[in-house]
């Protein structure tokens, strides 16, 4: 930055100049207009001009140093802006980005580019796709062209991510391994418990293969499915998944993706959590040797018939810190007591010592009770409808409905009759308010509680890659390029809970997401750019967190150079201080 003096026939004028990079060419701009000698004498009152024309440029010098450069730019209502030139960028990646470099992703895409000797850019497409996933959810094509809305453009073609794709699927466990050893350099990770469970994406394909096979949707989608397994950490961060045909019973799936958790994470001393569909004895006994342990919940309803009894018997409960014990049919029955009642004892089944908690919540009692409510109402208007009525399942209203070809009177209807089972009804209510778990941990059972407890964080996990990360349908063919796809997936929800992690408890994941993908540029020529988004306590907390800031009146070109600079050098987080 410099004093440039422009000589004419009639004045001098003086102009703060600057070199900047237009392209690939370095070429000389005008700042500002400090206007005249003649104007600047009048304007000072006797100061030389030039004197403080220097004093001036050299002040702008110092402040640009310190990053607090004032920058003017003249705009003109007659002028057009120029044609196909962009002018808008999203800049909430930049936040993804430092986590992104922090778990070392860029270092293995390196790794694997130099490995096969591969010319594209596997950093960058890597990258890209993590990114789009949280911010712009969609097809490969549609994220490539997303991408060319950052800050800083892609530079790949669409063809080469699709090559990509096969080539991460080929290495997906050897970057889950690298990543997981990152990531304990980069947030704390209790691995203390294992949380495990399933769920199926659904394809838009009428013709079933090898991988994508007809299944129980859990969307109930009539679609060829692929069953993908997760275990998360006590932290709530995914440690690793497994892709499966969609058809395949769940159960089996647990034992392999763990015992790749074993070897290949050094990881021998946990406690895996699981729901009742996962909890075979096959599973439970796998994880009842060496340093394992298990917690996996229990359907009092297929207890057998003396734990049953003894389950449901209103006496004999027990409260934390009350040493007596408590008869249940003799509390406060309201939907605002949150008291959790115990009992406990343990079993010996199929050569399993397991310990048995049963728990009782007036809370729980009353909220399963609305439900069934609503379910028997729809289940009554169904009943007038025969030709709705079909297969029933689980939590399906229909079965409240039964049907008879005997009137009330015994005698022959002459088509068929649908009532409601109130038999059915009142069974199903004896189980009201309770819950079950069983363990093989000798511990509190306060403990054992808190443990499964957290088990809605996995599927939170699964909520935020079907909702929030669109991970379904999935449009891909190739066996490879869908793994590659749930790889990514994967990796994406890594790094947002990470963020979401640092931030603390404050925000929820849709005011995380929804401001990351509102944190818009306006670019000003080759001068830098306005931010257009709205400055708010999230996005303070966000530069906190991130130790950037975005959120200027102005972020010059070089100071966005320097911000680029400081994401890629992967720094740990400022964690929010709870």
């Amino acid at each position: 930055m410099r004093l440039s003096i422009s000589k004419s026939k009639n004045a001098q004028s003086l102009y703060v100049i600057d070199d900047v990079t237009v392209g690939n060419k370095r070429t000389s701009v005008v700042v500002e207009s400090l206007g005249t000698i003649s104007e600047l004498q009048e304007k000072l009152q006797g100061q030389d001009p030039i004197v403080w024309a220097k004093e001036y440029v050299q002040s702008l010098r110092e402040a640009k140093k310190l990053g607090e450069e004032t920058i003017i730019q003249k705009f003109s209502s007659a002028r057009q802006i120029p044609k196909n030139e962009v002018n808008s960028f999203q800049g909430g990646y930049l936040f993804l980005e430092q986590i992104y470099h922090l778990l070392g992703l860029h270092k293995i895409a390196q790794s694997i580019a130099l490995e096969h000797k591969i010319e594209y850019n596997l950093d960058a497409i890597l990258s890209r796709l993590l990114y789009t996933r949280i911010l712009n959810p969609s097809s490969k094509h549609s994220s490539y062209e997303c991408s060319k809305q950052y800050l800083e453009g892609p530079d790949f073609e669409l063809h080469q991510v699709y090559r990509a794709l096969s080539l991460l699927a080929a290495h997906s466990s050897d970057i889950e391994t690298q990543v997981y050893r990152n990531s304990l350099k980069a947030v704390d990770r209790n691995t203390k418990v294992l949380y495990y469970d399933c769920t199926n994406y659904f394809f838009e394909i009428e013709q079933e293969d090898d991988l994508r096979k007809y299944g129980q949707s859990k969307q109930h989608q009539p679609s060829p499915l692929v069953q993908m397994g997760l275990f998360m950490d006590g932290s709530g961060l995914p440690l690793a998944f497994s892709i499966n045909p969609g058809n395949q019973n769940e159960q089996p799936t647990l034992k392999p993706l763990e015992k790749r958790i074993i070897k290949d994470f050094v990881l021998s001393k946990f406690i895996v959590c699981t729901d009742a569909g996962l909890g075979s004895i096959s599973n439970r006994k796998f994880n009842a040797i060496q340093d394992r342990a298990y917690v996996v919940t229990q359907s009092i309803k297929q207890l057998r018939d003396h734990l049953k009894s003894w389950a449901l018997d209103p006496s004999g409960w027990s409260l934390s810190g009350i040493d007596a014990k408590i008869d249940i049919r003799k509390i406060h029955d309201s939907p605002r007591n949150n008291r959790i009642y115990f009992k406990e004892r343990w079993i010996k089944e199929n050569g399993l010592e397991q310990h048995l908690v049963v728990t009782y919540s007036p809370k729980y009692k009353h909220y399963q009770k609305n439900i069934r409510d609503q379910q028997v109402l729809r289940a009554e208007k169904l009943a007038t409808s025969p030709s709705k009525m079909n297969r029933k399942r689980s939590n399906d209203p229909k079965r409240f409905i039964e049907s008879t070809h005997c009137t009330s009177e015994g005698e022959v209807a002459e088509k068929e009759l649908l009532q409601i089972n109130a038999d059915k009804i009142a069974e199903e209510a004896r189980y009201d308010g309770f819950y079950a778990v069983c363990t093989n941990v000798d511990g509190e059972v306060e403990q054992i509680l808190a443990i499964n407890k957290q088990r809605w964080r996995i599927e939170a996990c699964f909520r935020t890659l079907k909702s929030e990360f669109k991970a379904r349908p999935v449009y891909l063919r190739n066996k490879d390029r869908i793994h590659a796809h749930f790889l990514t997936c994967f990796l994406s929800l890594l790094i947002f809970r990470i963020l979401e992690l640092n931030l603390g408890e404050e925000y929820t994941e849709s005011e995380i997401i929804s401001t990351l993908r509102g944190m818009s540029f306006r670019k000003l020529g080759n001068k830098g750019y306005i931010p257009a988004y709205t400055r708010t306590d999230l996005t303070d907390q966000l530069h906190e967190v991130a130790g950037i800031h975005t959120d200027r009146e102005i972020i010059s070109s070089k100071m966005m150079r320097n911000i680029f600079k400081q994401v890629k050098e992967g720094k740990k987080l400022r964690k929010k201080d709870k």
